[in-house]
């Protein structure tokens, strides 16, 4: 066992009626100025992945799912001003992760990591205004394909 696997998080789960397994992934919703964003599709799908799969484990690459928004000038708020050098990432955990014993240490890792891919490739001015929540998804309320996973 190499050091990187005391930090994977397990999302392997058995669905309900099936003897297989089915995989929970790890989805991120990342909104960002649109003007910032355009033409970096790629680079930015390529980092958020690899900042996840830093965190879980290279057996999660497939199953990370990325959805990037692009916020239009003016619609992007902080302290009641319009900016541009802000980033919201929404990033949906199985809930079991805030119980394990390394929690803060995976959230923290999480955090950082998804701020990093963004700074690198949207800009470094976006690392102070972006912000990374994990949003937790207990068993009962996650579907792969239609189907509960458990």
């Amino acid at each position: 066992m190499d050091i990187g696997d005391l930090f994977r998080i397990p999302l392997k789960t058995k669905a309900l009626n099936s003897k297989g397994t089915r995989f929970t992934m790890p989805h991120l919703a990342v909104h960002l100025p649109e003007n910032r964003l355009t033409g970096k599709e790629p680079a930015l799908v390529a980092a958020l992945t690899d900042a996840i799969v830093d965190v879980y484990g290279e057996w999660a690459r497939d199953l990370v799912s990325v959805r990037l928004a692009g916020v239009p000038a003016g619609r992007f708020a902080q302290g009641g001003k319009a900016v541009d050098a802000n980033a919201s990432v929404t990033l949906g955990v199985r809930a079991g992760v805030f119980e394990r014993p390394d929690a803060a240490r995976i959230t923290a890792r999480l955090g950082a990591a998804l701020t990093d891919a963004i700074a690198r490739v949207v800009g470094e001015d976006l690392r102070a205004g972006t912000m990374v929540e994990l949003i937790a998804s207990p068993p009962e309320r996650t579907f792969v394909g239609g189907v509960l996973a458990v």
